[in-house]
């Protein structure tokens, strides 16, 4: 069985070749059976990221035709992205920095209690809070207002 392993491509996007030939032979684009090869085509089309506006009508296709194999291969592979409810991001970040309800209130500035009642849903977070929260977590303010 042949052995593969994720390619590197070490190059710049001034380096990228301009025709759709030479940019199959850098990349053959082929539908997407694995972890492996989405790395590999992920690392390949994140070179043309951003490029929209500079890159050759060839390279234009080529990134077209890699982001429709990356989106086949999700769609079929992996679980539907679904929004959290901003109460479930906030518990979130609130358990990857090691906080509690407490720390919540003491964050918000209110009583010790406050924390521990928006948690379970009692109560809502205020546009004040909000904003505290997204300075403090360096998030969006829109994550929590879902």
């Amino acid at each position: 069985m042949e052995e593969r392993s994720m390619k590197t491509i070490k190059t710049r996007f001034e380096d990228v070749p301009k025709t759709f030939e030479a940019l199959c032979a850098l990349h053959p684009p082929r539908p997407i059976h694995d972890a492996m090869d989405l790395a590999n085509t992920t690392e390949i089309a994140a070179l043309f990221a951003g490029r929209e506006g500079t890159m050759t009508p060839d390279q234009e296709d080529f990134f077209a035709l890699l982001c429709g194999l990356i989106e086949d291969y999700e769609r079929q592979n992996l679980p539907p992205f679904e929004p959290r409810k901003g109460i479930e991001l906030l518990k979130e970040l609130l358990a990857q920095h090691g906080m509690n309800g407490a720390d919540l209130s003491r964050l918000l500035g209110t009583d010790r209690t406050l924390g521990n009642k928006i948690l379970r849903s009692e109560r809502s977070l205020t546009l004040a809070h909000v904003r505290t929260l997204a300075q403090h977590f360096s998030v969006n303010p829109g994550v929590f207002c879902q």
